[in-house]
């Protein structure tokens, strides 16, 4: 396979959730590999920031204002994003994460608000769920395009005070499994669907979790670590590399996959 087997640098890429740790970090390594990123979240001003800093660094990013469960909204942005750079060809789904009061690190799970699992749900799935729709059916127009969804290892093995958000990151590995082989079917071969599979990485939605004021491990993280062959979080650029590839022709036979990016956390059974 020929190294322009993975260029991007004709490519549009959407991010959703493109201004956080991890979609911001995967909305700027899109960029500086040459693809035109458009940064779609519902806050203009950390959206702009984000751009601004894919600019300044070279690269080529505008700021689609959606929330990615408001469909009305998002054809909106999918409109704006055809009449400014006339295509899409990928869609990378980082919108989402926990719902601090559907947690129940401290609680019988008996006691959680029924309505915040909806919250948590609608958050990671549906999130999910809409932006693929209404930016998939731009790429079913043109026969081809990739979409990459976020799911977690909380979809595959049972991690405690996260039911809600758990659920909602298996029904990601579903939905990444059917909309592949729904879209491939009905469109053909270039239209692809894929999902990684983060393991832990520390953001502004965990930091307290995971770490003490001072820095140090909370007995969660080191309980995290204990059960990592490769003892550490991953760091956020760590994610790019699989991202690029699914964005490109280099994954053009890979469709319907969950690809961990986790230092071992799903292989290994803590003994």
């Amino acid at each position: 396979m020929t190294t322009s087997a993975f260029d991007l640098s004709e490519r549009v890429i959407v991010v959703t959730g493109g201004y956080g740790v991890l979609g911001g970090t995967i909305a700027a390594g899109l960029a500086a590999a040459g693809a035109s990123v458009a940064i779609l979240g519902r806050r203009r001003e950390a959206a702009e920031a984000r751009a601004a800093e894919i600019r300044a660094a070279g690269g080529r990013a505008m700021v689609l204002v959606a929330d990615a469960l408001d469909e009305a909204a998002l054809r909106a942005a999918r409109d704006e994003l055809l009449g400014a750079w006339g295509r899409v060809d990928a869609l990378v789904n980082a919108a989402g994460g926990n719902v601090a009061r559907a947690r129940n690190d401290a609680r019988p799970i008996f006691d959680v608000p029924a309505d915040s699992f909806d919250e948590v749900l609608r958050l990671n799935l549906h999130g999910s769920v809409a932006p693929s729709l209404v930016f998939g059916a731009a790429m079913a127009e043109r026969g081809a395009g990739s979409i990459v969804n976020i799911s977690s290892m909380a979809a595959i093995r049972a991690i405690s005070g996260v039911m809600g958000y758990s659920v909602a990151k298996a029904g990601i590995d579903a939905f990444t499994r059917w909309l592949a082989a729904d879209l491939a079917r009905r469109h053909g071969d270039r239209l692809r669907v894929n999902a990684i599979a983060p393991g832990f990485f520390v953001s502004e939605q965990n930091r307290a979790v995971l770490l003490t004021p001072d820095g140090g491990y909370t007995d969660r993280a080191k309980s995290i670590i204990s059960h990592t062959p490769m003892g550490r979080f991953g760091r956020p650029e760590e994610l790019v590399g699989a991202v690029h590839w699914l964005c490109s022709d280099a994954a053009s036979f890979v469709t319907g996959t969950v690809i961990p990016i986790d230092g071992g956390f799903s292989t290994f059974g803590g003994v």
